[in-house]
C-alpha cells in the first residue's frame, strides 16, 4: 500500500462531529462527545454495539442503558467480547447468546469468531452499523484490539459501517515498545504486526487497521475524545476504572501487564488468582535471589521487593510460592517490556526450575521465537531488546500516520 493510499483512509475515517478544542477542562471520551452532539453519527441508523462492563460514562452508567433509553438513537443489538457484555466469564470463556435482562435486547457472542461466522453474526442481528467502545490496556495481547480488527473485517464483509468510540491508552501515548509480531506467529493475541505495546488508543488502532491491514477497508467514523494528550496516564482522565478483565482490577495492573504477561507462556504463575494480578510473579522453590538479581540491574522507574503468596487458582493454585512484587517508583521512566525481558533473564539463572510452557506460548506472545531461543543461549537484556530495534523503529514510522492526539 504506498503513502497516498494509507493518508488518503487516515485522513477520510474520521466522524464529522464539532472539532475537539485543543485545551479542555476534563477528558470527554468518544461516548461523551457523541451523547453532546445528539448521535448525528448514528441517525436514522440500527445500531449494534460491541462492548463490555467498561463501556460506561463518567457517572458509571453503561452506554448500552443509556442509549437504550434515548429515542434518539435506535439501538438493536449489543455483542459481547471475550469475558462477556457485563463480565461474567473468565479468561478464555464468554457469555454466549442471550437477551439482556436490563434492556431486553439480544447480545450476541463475538468471542474467537471472525471472518465470514462473524459477519452472518452481525447479517442475522439486522444491524446497518456496528459501534465499538471498549476500554483496552495498551498491550498487543489484551484480546479486545484483535476483537475490534474481526469486527471491523466482519462489518465489511456484511456491508455494515463502523464507528469507533474512543478512550485513554492507560499507560499513555508517548511511544511503541518491545518487539512487532511476525506474521507467521499470529493467533488472536496478536493479529498483524504492532508492538507488543503499542501505544495507541482504539480508535488510532482502528485506523491503522484500516489502512495497513484490512484488505477490504470498512467504512469507518472514529469519534475522538477531547482534553487527553499522550503522555497522560488514566488517574488523569478523571473516568471511574472498571477492570476490563478479571485479571485487569486496576490501572496500576495495566502499568505493567505489556512486560509481565510474558509470564503466561513460563512455568511461573504471573500472579493470576491474587489480588496483584501480572504485579506479583513466582513459583515453588524461588527465593530471595530473583527479587536481589533484577535489583542490581538499577532498571529505571522500578524496584522488586521478595514476596511470598498463595494463588487461590490458576499455577501453583493454593500452594505458597516464592518470588518478586514489582513496585513502580517512576512510571515515566518505567519500560514494562524491557523489564519483563529483565525478569525473564534473571529468573531463568536464579531458578533451576524455570522452564516455558511445552506449547511454546512464549512465542505467541512477543511475537516471534526470538525472545525464547535468545534467553536459552543465555543472552542479556540489552542483548534481546536490542534484536527488535529495527523492526520497533519500522512500526513507530507507519503508527504515526493515524495518530489523533498530541
Amino acid at each position: 500500500m504506498d503513502l497516498s493510499r494509507r493518508t488518503l483512509l487516515a485522513s477520510a475515517t474520521t466522524a464529522a462531529l464539532p472539532a475537539a478544542p485543543r485545551h479542555h477542562e476534563h477528558l470527554r471520551t468518544g461516548f461523551e462527545r457523541l451523547e453532546a452532539d445528539g448521535y448525528s453519527v448514528l441517525d436514522g441508523r440500527r445500531v449494534g454495539i460491541v462492548t463490555n462492563p467498561t463501556g460506561i460514562t463518567r457517572d458509571t452508567a453503561h452506554i448500552v442503558d443509556v442509549m437504550h433509553r434515548d429515542p434518539r438513537v435506535k439501538l438493536t443489538a449489543v455483542f459481547g467480547p471475550e469475558h462477556g457484555f457485563r463480565g461474567t466469564a473468565q479468561a478464555g470463556g464468554s457469555e454466549g447468546r442471550y437477551d439482556d435482562p436490563a434492556t431486553g435486547l439480544p447480545v450476541y457472542d463475538t468471542y474467537l469468531k471472525s471472518g465470514r461466522p462473524l459477519a452472518d453474526v452481525f447479517t442475522a442481528s439486522g444491524v446497518d452499523t456496528v459501534v465499538f467502545d471498549i476500554q483496552d490496556v495498551g498491550a498487543r495481547f489484551y484480546t479486545y484490539i484483535w476483537t475490534l480488527y474481526d469486527c471491523m473485517e466482519a462489518a465489511g464483509l456484511a456491508g455494515k459501517r463502523f464507528v469507533v468510540l474512543d478512550r485513554p491508552n492507560p499507560v499513555t501515548g508517548r511511544t511503541a515498545l518491545g518487539p512487532v509480531l511476525h506474521k507467521e506467529f499470529a493467533t488472536f493475541v496478536g493479529r498483524q504486526p504492532i508492538a507488543q505495546a503499542h501505544g495507541m488508543t482504539v480508535a488510532e488502532l482502528a485506523r491503522l487497521f484500516n489502512g495497513e491491514f484490512l484488505s477490504a477497508p470498512v467504512p469507518l467514523e472514529t469519534v475522538a475524545m477531547s482534553g487527553w494528550k499522550r503522555d497522560r496516564f488514566y488517574d488523569d482522565s478523571g473516568l471511574p476504572w472498571v477492570p476490563p478483565s478479571p485479571n485487569m482490577p486496576t490501572a496500576d495492573t495495566a502499568l505493567v501487564y505489556s512486560g509481565t504477561c510474558m509470564f503466561e507462556g513460563t512455568s511461573l504463575s504471573e500472579g493470576r488468582g491474587t489480588t496483584r494480578p501480572f504485579e506479583l510473579l513466582g513459583a515453588e522453590g524461588v527465593d530471595g535471589r530473583w527479587a536481589a538479581a533484577a535489583n542490581e540491574l538499577g532498571l529505571p522507574g522500578v524496584r522488586f521487593r521478595e514476596a511470598y503468596f498463595t494463588p487461590t487458582f490458576s499455577k501453583f493454585q493454593g500452594k505458597t510460592v516464592g518470588g518478586v512484587q514489582i513496585h513502580v517508583t517512576d512510571r515515566a521512566a518505567y519500560d514494562p517490556v524491557r523489564t519483563g525481558i529483565a525478569l525473564l533473564v534473571t529468573a531463568r539463572k536464579a531458578w533451576d526450575g524455570f522452564a516455558w510452557r511445552s506449547d511454546d506460548w512464549i512465542d505467541k506472545l512477543t511475537g516471534s521465537a526470538r525472545v525464547r531461543t535468545m534467553i536459552d543461549a543465555g543472552a542479556g537484556t540489552d542483548e534481546v531488546t536490542g534484536a527488535w530495534q529495527e523492526e520497533l523503529a519500522a512500526f513507530r514510522r507507519i503508527r504515526k500516520e493515524y495518530l489523533l492526539y498530541k
